[in-house]
């Protein structure tokens, strides 16, 4: 009889247990129980590879997939959706595979956003050397020039990108749906100029440096037995890490470390540093912003360290299912104040479209967004 690697998981859950039990066993007997449980563990069955490469496409074309002229992601031979759980059983493999194709999706609504959109890609820090880590954000060509209006978009946290509001959304539902795509181009066709940004960007990824192994030369002065003994504890302790990096990481996938982008390494910084450099410097005269989720909390943000010049520049604020909190985010009274009058935030509610939503906080008006519909 063999035990599964889920028996596994929940052997230091029984360790546990059985340690702090009142009334059970003796040390002997568990020791004993223990001994047997480990004896039946297949160790060949537990350390078997049976998960595929994480070695993906990287592109639409290699997925099979491709979008149609709905928008709808679909499979070039069977037309069927996307589908997650390609292979049963393996979920961690499944859900790299997804994060792959979102990669991929990524940079088509990119390509999106310049062909379609007539975007452009501008990069940032402005000020930025050949060599450290950029961002970029999009704008229209007349993004700082329109002496009317400026629209400015910022979408919420996690993987989406520039110009995506939701990439579950446009794998499972359509561009449409998904993208900011349908407000840029209404924005461009009712003559604003239009600015994309790209708050989670924050940093670039470079595989981390090997650690140098330590010579043992400072240990020479040691007793030859002492040192033995540090070794023998050393390869152990190697021994039992090389296991279980065999469970954590069985792909060997390279160890990363992160970069951060000078002046946007966060949304709130990113938000503040486009607000510096191009927006406060647009010659509109009205600026729109549209912020979903945490670009909402972005936003306050931005009103908190620029209140003066973001009261003179923005008309009206339109957010959606947006997670500031002004309570914790210290907004003054004025600001409140200034979101009551200026700010909407439209809400996931089952009520009638525009239909007031009650709120505990005191700032701006919430109403519904029909998530019926």
């Amino acid at each position: 009889m063999s035990i599964s690697l889920s028996s596994l998981i929940f052997l230091p859950i029984w360790i546990s247990t059985a340690q702090i039990q009142q009334g059970g066993p003796d040390e002997k007997e568990k020791t004993t129980a223990l001994k047997d449980l480990l004896s039946r563990i297949n160790l060949d069955e537990l350390m078997r590879k049976d998960e595929p490469p994480l070695d993906f496409p990287d592109t639409l074309e290699g997925f099979e997939y491709a979008f149609n002229e709905k928008g709808q992601l679909r499979h070039i031979k069977t037309g069927e959706p996307f589908v997650f759980n390609y292979r049963e059983d393996l979920h961690r493999w499944n859900q790299k595979r997804y994060e792959a194709l979102g990669e991929i999706i990524t940079k088509y609504v990119y390509e999106l956003l310049e062909k379609e959109c007539h975007l452009q890609k501008v990069s940032i820090p402005v000020d930025a050397t050949e060599s450290e880590p950029k961002s970029f954000i999009f704008m229209s060509e007349d993004a700082l020039t329109n002496p009317q209006k400026l629209m400015v978009l910022i979408h919420g946290s996690g993987v989406v990108r520039a110009g995506q509001w939701a990439r579950r959304l446009i794998i499972n539902e359509d561009l449409d749906s998904g993208t900011q795509i349908p407000f840029i181009k209404r924005a461009v066709d009712e003559g604003y100029g239009v600015i994309v940004l790209n708050p989670n960007e924050n940093y670039i990824e470079v595989e981390k440096p090997k650690m140098r192994k330590q010579s043992s030369a400072d240990g020479t002065d040691e007793p030859a037995e002492k040192r033995e003994r540090k070794d023998r504890v050393s390869k152990e302790t190697k021994k039992r890490r090389d296991f279980y990096e065999k469970y954590r990481n069985p792909q060997k996938e390279k160890e990363m470390m992160q970069l951060f982008i000078r002046e946007n390494g966060s949304p709130e910084e990113h938000a503040v540093y486009v607000w510096d450099h191009f927006i406060a410097q647009s010659a509109a005269e009205s600026v729109f912003f549209v912020a979903h989720s945490y670009g909402g909390l972005a936003f306050v943000e931005l009103m908190i360290q620029r209140e003066a010049d973001v009261k003179s520049k923005v008309t009206a604020v339109a957010l959606t299912d947006s997670v500031h909190n002004v309570w914790h985010q210290e907004a003054g009274k004025t600001i409140r104040e200034w979101m009551r009058e200026n700010c909407c935030n439209w809400v996931s509610s089952s009520e009638p479209l525009d239909t007031s939503v009650e709120s505990m906080l005191p700032d701006c008006p919430r109403v519904s967004a029909d998530s019926t519909c």
